[in-house]
């Protein structure tokens, strides 16, 4: 059964986009945006809360970030991730003020790093990556680093990467993950399969209700294939990862399109499971998944959707997401507790 739990709610502000790591100790760091509203980004500030009891109560929200009400720029959708040496790095895309889809190319990317499992952050580090709402930073088992980020490109939304291999001191050249004439490729989620093969499972932003949208690397992200679909029908912002079964899991949003934006569009968080050969097979007829409804936001206001997760070494998966329901009007971040037995009975 899957239970939920607030992991920050304050009526005073917009809170959206969250992400969340598992510390090597065992805590749970969160990181999300507050902002005045998704559509009105006059104040927005990056702030951290943790916990150590499994998600089920969390401290008061801790600063990453300066808030930026009367700044030239803004702070958008930040992502965490436990690095193997114990360090958190939080990455977040600041943006120019103005339309996100004329001065999303300007954008830039800042890295953020602990030492502490999330108690103080370093100053944040520039890297060459231009474009919105980042992957977070996936670092590969030879110990290469991933950053990805979308922004237009000869008219149509598309997906860009650089790697390191010395830890962020020196990036690659930019490298194209996913563009295709007619559609609107972002917000990547970059899966490993081994240390050279890597899937890129994509949103596609037409408002058309498309299937999730993938690409295939067997060179460790230095070059890309074509864009194939994969069977999460309106898929937005896939989050990848393993479980402990060797399945894959994908949190998303469902964005059916039509007309409308808040109240209208988003009102559902799904979660998804599915297997290696479903993600790098090359055609959508060859790959399968299972598609497990999360929450569902009942405000009239309703936005939702944007996630993170992690799974405990016993088994428990924990499911961050951002979403108004009770909270009416201002978006609160909410918490859920499931396991692999909610998609598939253990015995059946």
């Amino acid at each position: 059964m899957i239970q939920k739990f607030t992991v920050s709610r304050d009526d005073s502000i917009y809170q959206a986009w969250p992400d969340v790591a598992l510390t090597k100790s065992g805590k749970l760091v969160c990181v999300f945006s507050e902002c005045t509203h998704h559509g009105n980004r006059d104040y927005t500030k990056i702030v951290t809360v943790s916990s150590n009891d499994r998600g089920r109560t969390w401290t008061p929200k801790q600063a990453v970030t300066e808030g930026t009400k009367g700044l030239p720029y803004y702070y958008n959708c930040a992502r965490i991730t436990a690095l193997k040496d114990g360090r958190l790095c939080i990455i977040v895309d600041k943006c120019p003020s103005g339309a996100e889809d004329k001065k999303a190319q300007f954008t830039e990317n800042l890295l953020y790093f602990s030492k502490d499992e999330g108690k103080t952050w370093s100053k944040p580090v520039l890297t060459p990556l231009r474009g919105i709402v980042p992957d977070k930073l996936l670092e590969l088992e030879n110990g290469r680093w991933i950053i990805a980020a979308h922004h237009p490109e000869d008219g149509y939304l598309t997906q860009f990467m650089h790697y390191s291999d010395d830890q962020g001191k020196t990036w690659s050249d930019r490298i194209t993950v996913g563009k295709k004439k007619g559609m609107n490729l972002c917000e990547v989620s970059i899966l490993p399969i081994d240390d050279k093969k890597l899937v890129a499972f994509m949103r596609e932003n037409s408002s058309q209700g498309w299937d999730c949208m993938k690409t295939i690397s067997k060179n460790g992200g230095k070059s890309w294939g074509r864009v194939i679909k994969f069977p999460l029908p309106a898929c937005h912002r896939p989050v990848a990862g393993y479980l402990q079964s060797g399945k894959i899991m994908i949190t998303h949003r469902f964005m059916q399109g039509g007309k409308g934006w808040i109240g209208s569009w988003t009102q559902n968080l799904f979660a998804a499971i599915t297997d290696k050969d479903s993600a790098i097979a090359t055609q959508r007829k060859d790959s399968w998944a299972r598609i497990l409804p999360i929450d569902f936001d009942r405000s009239s206001k309703s936005d939702t959707g944007y996630s993170g997760w992690v799974q405990f070494p016993d088994g428990e998966i924990y499911i961050v997401n951002y979403i108004v329901d009770d909270a009416l009007v201002k978006a609160q971040i909410r918490g859920y507790s499931l396991r692999e037995e909610d998609f598939l009975l253990k015995n059946d």
